[in-house]
């Protein structure tokens, strides 16, 4: 019952914003991972790709090369700001299309270079940031000048989700990365906000001024992770998500140092790591029977190999949180998503959630 009146909550509200002439901002820029990849990484030599059945097998465009059963976070969060379509991915941006906003996000990619290099070609925070300066130029190319250029650019939405590969893979793979054992965790998390905030400078530099900052999930959670080191399949491990704690509450301080230092931008933190608990501690709630499983995958709580290709998933989709090893299904993707657009709890955004930060 509670799930039925969730997802009607947010039909309701997506039919709302379809209606209205235009979205709330003009534009949306996508900065991130595989969480939010849609086909960037398609092309690359890389293991880390979604562009095969049964990925994509709830969505209306089929295998896209989002890592999920349909939507991710950031297409939600697109139809909420008022898109009649999602943002393309910057492979395949074209022309004016560009105007609407581009997705760069790159499966594998870290705020470090080197971060997911095991798995062959992805894009790192530091080749999005130089891509979408590539995009800005274009921009300026099409509206006819730099001043109105600033001018569209100022109102546009940026979001950016990165790290967790840093520690997926990075960090905490011993085998292939000698950072766990050059920097403690608190080292390590203040080397990722140095790196982070100087890319943040460079966006800044070329005209964005509204950013929702996303937070690292909780990655001790995710089937891969329970799978490996969990005695009982379901105890998360606390030495990564207490890690990944350490990093969130950094990027909360960057956030407020930002909009304390910088008064002509807005920066927000994005909760996901709070908004997945309460959905693992919760999850009748919202109308899931497996947290700690994916809904397609290979071996113990078919989290040791990822989704394989023309594999058959589980039937029950929405009643798992995970759809693979790694990433939630299009079912946790919508509350994330939802929450992360208009709060539901005060601790879901700080200090504004999304819709806040595009009406600002």
């Amino acid at each position: 019952m509670a799930r039925m009146c969730l997802m009607m909550m947010i039909m309701v509200a997506v039919a709302i914003n379809m209606v209205a002439s235009d979205p709330i901002a003009p534009c949306y820029f996508i900065f991130g991972d595989s969480l939010v990849d849609n086909g960037n990484n398609n092309q690359l030599n890389s293991l880390a790709r979604a562009n095969y059945f049964p990925y994509g097998i709830d969505f209306s465009f089929g295998p896209t090369g989002r890592f999920s059963n349909g939507k991710t976070t950031v297409d939600v969060i697109t139809e909420l700001l008022g898109f009649d379509d999602y943002i393309t991915p910057y492979a395949a941006a074209r022309g004016e299309d560009i105007l609407r906003g581009v997705n760069y996000a790159s499966a594998a990619a870290g705020i470090r270079e080197e971060t997911g290099r095991q798995l062959g070609g992805r894009i790192a925070f530091a080749g999005q940031v130089a891509n979408h300066v590539n995009t800005v130029s274009q921009v300026v190319n099409i509206l006819g000048d730099e001043n109105q250029a600033s001018s569209y650019l100022s109102k546009c939405i940026y979001s950016i989700g990165l790290g967790s590969n840093d520690y997926l893979n990075n960090y905490f793979m011993p085998t292939f990365y000698s950072t766990g054992n050059q920097f403690s965790p608190e080292s390590f998390s203040d080397d990722l906000i140095a790196r982070y905030t100087e890319q943040l400078r460079i966006l800044y530099n070329n005209g964005a001024r509204k950013f929702a900052l996303i937070g690292v999930g909780a990655i001790g959670c995710s089937p891969n992770e329970l799978a490996q080191n969990s005695r009982d399949g379901r105890t998360c491990d606390e030495r990564i998500n207490s890690a990944n704690r350490i990093f969130n509450s950094k990027l909360i301080s960057m956030v407020d140092n930002f909009n304390q230092n910088t008064p002509d931008a807005k920066f927000t933190y994005i909760n996901a790591y709070g908004i997945f608990q309460d959905i693992v501690t919760n999850p009748a709630r919202y109308g899931f029977t497996v947290t700690n499983a994916g809904c397609c995958g290979v071996g113990r709580n078919n989290g040791q190999i990822t989704c394989l290709p023309g594999q058959a998933p589980c039937l029950n989709r929405n009643e798992y949180v995970f759809w693979d090893a790694f990433h939630p299904g299009e079912a946790a993707n919508v509350i994330i998503g939802t929450r992360s657009f208009k709060r539901e709890a005060a601790s879901d955004a700080h200090p504004y959630d999304i819709q806040q930060l595009a009406t600002l």
